[in-house]
């Protein structure tokens, strides 16, 4: 199975589609909090299904089980909470909601998945850090960033 990684900002429609399209996966999981963000009118929830079925044959599923808590969030935002100190917490998150088997319940059968977060690179970015977690809990799984 390859997991992509993508984030919508600071790419334009053309950019953002064209990257899930060349990937050829057939489902993405939109792992944001809040999927209705002002950020990125093409990544609100209840477009972004329409727009991955017409432009890239590619199936939809908001997964907020697997997304940070509100609290994490907004601690890291305000710099109460270091890269290091989110990092540890999420991966508590990760065993305590069981994302592993959540992930693969969500995923049935597909073996190219997109997991869809807001921030620009992934480098500070939970959608990585799940990818990497599975990565290291799945069998033959490979992880790219778009």
């Amino acid at each position: 199975m390859i997991i992509y990684t993508i984030g919508f900002t600071k790419k334009n429609a053309e950019t953002f589609f064209s990257l899930i399209n060349k990937s050829g996966a057939d489902l993405l999981l939109d792992v944001r909090l809040n999927a209705n963000s002002q950020l990125s009118g093409f990544a609100k929830k209840n477009d972004l299904p329409y727009f991955l079925y017409k432009l890239c044959d590619c199936q939809y599923i908001h997964a907020e089980r697997v997304a940070p808590t509100k609290k994490l969030l907004t601690d890291y935002h305000k710099g109460v909470t270091s890269w290091e100190e989110y990092e540890l917490i999420y991966q508590k998150l990760y065993q305590q909601r069981d994302m592993k088997d959540y992930f693969l319940d969500l995923v049935g059968s597909k073996d190219k998945v997109i997991l869809l977060c807001s921030e620009a690179t992934p480098e500070r970015c939970h959608r990585r850090l799940l990818a990497e977690m599975l990565q290291k809990d799945l069998v033959d799984i490979e992880v790219k960033h778009l």
